[in-house]
């Protein structure tokens, strides 16, 4: 058994690229991109500027390992849920590219670089920070929110909003208002975000058995949570501009986007299919990205 498992991952001859890409893909790095932006649009809202290069690579570099991290934890404890999932059954550990045991100690030596790369080139508060937001990442949301409560994503959305405090850390040493409004905006974002999803792999989820809020409350439900988590974000951030976090050009930004966001949130709600839901999935993902470059050009230029 033990040479079994010994043997698992070794690369067969030839076979090395392919072996590294399912190491790669353990991390889920397209999760580890998005994060990384959220990090980024922080560092460069605390320096009001571009800060020091060093310190931006190190810290993308910690901030990546943590996500790697939390990622490949999170393949290791949902192994077996991604195994009946049409969107995941091709991960390494359903397909026995590579073991959960192999994965666990790869998990944590991403881990423990991350925490010593952030502690040691950062600070020890965004190393803190990082690690206290991958611990609720698996612990909370993986381990215990994902398997028992359709609220897992409302409460567990916190984990993806951390990186921006990080950043913002790394830079100055503490936690800004600009980076908690950032913070507030991921964790009010991923609900209706997540949910559009969850329309579109609606029965994969409950052949899962994962309790998202389509497969227990219904897609009707879904859509109306999904407009009312829309209306909340919106409204949260524009209220960054009467709290004198963020500037003119981000309200005027801002007001913009969230229409869009509205009017796909509430077309979602309209329609029939899901075909609406695809369309509001794959416009959160560019609202996320414009609003942090929009929170970027109001700091830098109406500072």
């Amino acid at each position: 058994m033990r040479e079994t498992l010994s043997r698992l991952d070794e690369p067969s001859q030839g076979g090395t690229t392919a072996f590294l890409t399912a190491y790669f893909e353990l991390t889920k790095p397209r999760i580890i991109v998005l994060l990384l932006i959220t990090t980024l649009a922080a560092m460069v809202m605390a320096a009001r500027g571009i800060p020091p290069l060093a310190l931006t690579f190190w810290t993308l570099l910690g901030g990546a390992l943590a996500a790697g991290s939390a990622g490949a934890l999170n393949c290791v404890f949902d192994a077996d849920i991604d195994a009946v999932m049409r969107r995941t059954r091709t991960r390494p550990i359903p397909t026995g590219t590579i073991s959960p045991v192999h994965a666990t100690v790869f998990a944590a030596a991403l881990g423990i670089a991350s925490f010593a790369i952030l502690y040691v080139f950062a600070n020890p508060l965004a190393a803190w920070l990082s690690l206290c937001g991958n611990v609720y990442d698996v612990a909370i949301y993986t381990m215990w929110l994902k398997r028992r409560t359709p609220l897992n994503i409302v409460i567990g959305g916190a984990a993806g909003a951390v990186p921006p405090l990080v950043g913002w850390a790394a830079v100055a040493g503490s936690i800004g208002p600009a980076a908690l409004g950032l913070f507030a905006l991921i964790f009010l974002w991923t609900p209706p975000h997540f949910w559009s999803l969850a329309l579109i792999a609606e029965t994969d989820y409950d052949k899962a058995k994962i309790p998202l809020l389509p497969n227990v409350a219904g897609v009707r439900r879904t859509k109306l949570e999904i407009v009312w988590y829309s209306a909340i974000l919106v409204a949260a951030s524009l209220a960054l501009y009467p709290l004198h976090v963020m500037g003119a050009l981000y309200f005027g930004a801002a007001a913009v986007l969230g229409a869009v966001f509205m009017l796909d949130a509430v077309r979602t709600l309209r329609d029939p299919e899901q075909r609406s839901a695809r369309t509001l999935f794959r416009f959160s993902l560019l609202y996320l990205a414009l609003m942090c470059a929009v929170m970027v050009a109001d700091r830098i230029f109406l500072a």
